[in-house]
């Protein structure tokens, strides 16, 4: 954690980070607009926030694209938030960013964690419903081949579509598939405001893409979550939503407890 908050101390690099939130996956180029600083300059300050995974880069093309990764700042609010403190914290975070997002493109999120494992246990993680049930409170029927139907059972609830599919799979490498459907069942059980369930319930479908990777004796693991609608209401809550489940994965496999999500 020193990294993070030695990368947040400098105001230019929390002007980055905030324009990232505000329009994420942003070239090099764009960011150099934001600031009166030389190019030569925004790049140092985007090596140290990736150095401390704030930020995490995908190559489309030429271009380099630079995503705002929550992961460690949420890892920083599950060790010092407490959980009578959440509720109340989370209310104020979600209407700012109800009062604040102005969506203009279709938005996509990607999210890197470094995790003390080994790709075949985190392949196992992410597949196995012993550990899914654990750190996501959801678990998948499929065979994990490439276009294989997927159950999701979300909390007991099971959604089937023939919809939801598996994209990609190659162990343990590589892991695609595409969203659930927000079913009458699963919005039955839900929290969630029925106006909100009803647009979600409308939305395109979106997808999920899990990339692993060897780092010495951790394992990358890079989530992207994209092919959302303008002004998605899922993609609102796969902002917040992501950060928090990467934190119990990461917890899970190191410690072998479950992160507490209140």
């Amino acid at each position: 954690m020193v990294d993070v908050f030695k990368a947040l101390a400098d105001p230019t690099r929390r002007h980055l980070l905030d324009r990232l939130r505000e329009r994420d996956g942003q070239t090099l180029t764009e960011l150099v607009a934001e600031v009166t600083m030389a190019r030569q300059s925004v790049s140092k300050h985007l090596a140290i926030l990736e150095d401390a995974q704030l930020i995490s880069t995908v190559w489309r093309g030429r271009e380099k694209l630079h995503y705002l990764n929550a992961v460690p700042i949420n890892e920083i609010a599950e060790r010092w938030i407490r959980s009578f403190d959440r509720p109340r914290v989370e209310a104020l975070a979600d209407l700012k960013r109800t009062l604040e997002d102005e969506p203009v493109e279709r938005p996509s999120f990607v999210y890197v964690t470094y995790i003390r494992t080994t790709p075949e246990r985190l392949w196992q993680a992410l597949t196995d419903p012993e550990f899914t049930g654990r750190w996501w409170n959801t678990t998948f029927e499929t065979d994990w081949q490439p276009g294989s139907p997927l159950t999701w059972v979300i909390n007991g609830v099971r959604i089937d579509d023939p919809e939801q599919r598996v994209l990609e799979a190659d162990p343990p490498r590589r892991l695609s598939y595409n969203w659930h459907t927000f079913t009458p069942e699963f919005c039955a059980q839900s929290p969630m405001d029925p106006d909100m369930l009803a647009k979600l319930a409308a939305e395109h479908r979106s997808r999920a893409t899990f990339d692993l990777e060897p780092a010495g004796d951790s394992v990358k693991l890079t989530v992207t979550h994209d092919d959302f609608e303008v002004g998605s209401t899922a993609a609102t809550l796969v902002r917040t939503g992501w950060p928090l489940y990467l934190s119990g994965l990461k917890t899970l496999l190191e410690t072998g407890e479950p992160l507490a999500h209140s």
